[in-house]
């Protein structure tokens, strides 16, 4: 049987939880009183378990397999229960109710350095971060990137040479994805990079499908001191990274990089980077929406980008395409 921590109300009448509790094929070894205490008549006594005061105490004493959700409105209502979720994912277990289930992506763990560069979404330049970061970080040290995208390649491919205008060309004509992450970092970071391919992305950021953990292994034979790996969008790379830098978007709606699984994402963080942070966005609302979700002591930094060309330009003609919304054109 599965040991677990139930979340519980006091909406509902107590004698109604414990006998849902006893019905229950788990072994209930502890519970969590989310809210509605003011409609009890006692201090919560009578469930018949042990009560902690949080979710995070609760499993630190008691060690269980997942946390069982028996709350409901309006105690605990979507936004709460998507918080609540982010808190229990970010300590490794299960978060389940009457018609969910989330669990926390499945890494594999690697023997080597590693920082990921994560994403609240697409469009937030988290692959211009891994690129600026690859580059600084290679100055005192072998670095290899990565990278995983919708359009990487069937079998990691490791790319140790800058690519060329003319070798992109080529690619293209081949039918490749000539503008794959992993080639635009080996060539604005200048390092070795290995691309990879994933398809799908849950809400907490697993994979349905890569090659990354090989990816991972043939990046091995280029003898790095640190691995980068680099995300796609919202999606994860699924190793176990012993850093995360967490790239959000001030262009991103506030109530979305702020909420629903994000909120995990911000507490598996221990870098996050605001980027777009122009002087009309709304940076300050979004770190005031993210500082809850953040682990203690965990750095929030703003920032803007700005495009600057690899090598010098005088007397070229100069054709520049981004992504960038019509407004910053």
């Amino acid at each position: 049987m599965r040991r677990v921590v139930a979340i519980i109300d006091g909406e509902h009448y107590p004698p109604v939880v414990r006998d849902a509790l006893a019905e229950l094929d788990d072994v209930v070894v502890a519970a969590v009183l989310v809210g509605g205490t003011e409609k009890l008549r006692d201090d919560g006594a009578g469930y018949g378990v042990a009560l902690e005061p949080t979710v995070e105490e609760a499993i630190e004493r008691h060690q269980p397999d997942a946390v069982l959700d028996l709350s409901d409105e309006p105690v605990m209502g979507p936004r709460e229960r998507f918080v609540l979720a982010g808190r229990v994912l970010a300590l490794g277990l299960p978060y389940e109710g009457p018609d969910f289930s989330f669990e926390p992506p499945l890494t594999t763990p690697v023997d080597l350095p590693t920082l990921a560069v994560i994403g609240t979404g697409k469009r937030v330049g988290k692959t211009a971060v891994t690129g600026h970061v690859a580059r600084h970080l290679a100055t005192g040290r072998r670095v290899v990137v990565v990278a995983m995208g919708r359009g990487g390649p069937a079998e990691p491919e490791a790319v140790v040479v800058p690519p060329t205008v003319e070798s992109l060309l080529a690619l293209s004509r081949d039918g490749r994805h000539a503008a794959s992450d992993h080639l635009e970092t080996a060539l604005v970071a200048g390092v070795p990079t290995v691309g990879c391919r994933r398809c799908g992305g849950g809400l907490a950021g697993a994979v349905a499908s890569s090659n990354v953990i090989e990816g991972v292994t043939l990046a091995r034979t280029l003898e790095p001191e640190l691995l980068v790996l680099d995300g796609s969008g919202a999606a994860q790379p699924p190793v176990d990274a012993g850093a995360r830098l967490l790239v959000v978007s001030a262009a991103q709606p506030v109530e979305v990089t702020s909420g629903y699984l994000n909120t995990y994402r911000a507490r598996i963080a221990d870098l996050v980077l605001v980027t777009m942070a122009e002087d009309d966005a709304p940076h300050d609302a979004l770190v005031a929406a993210l500082r809850p979700h953040v682990r203690p002591g965990t750095t929030v930094i703003r920032s803007v980008l700005r495009p600057r060309p690899l090598e010098p330009l005088e007397g070229e003609r100069v054709a520049y395409f981004c992504t960038a919304p019509v407004t910053q054109h």
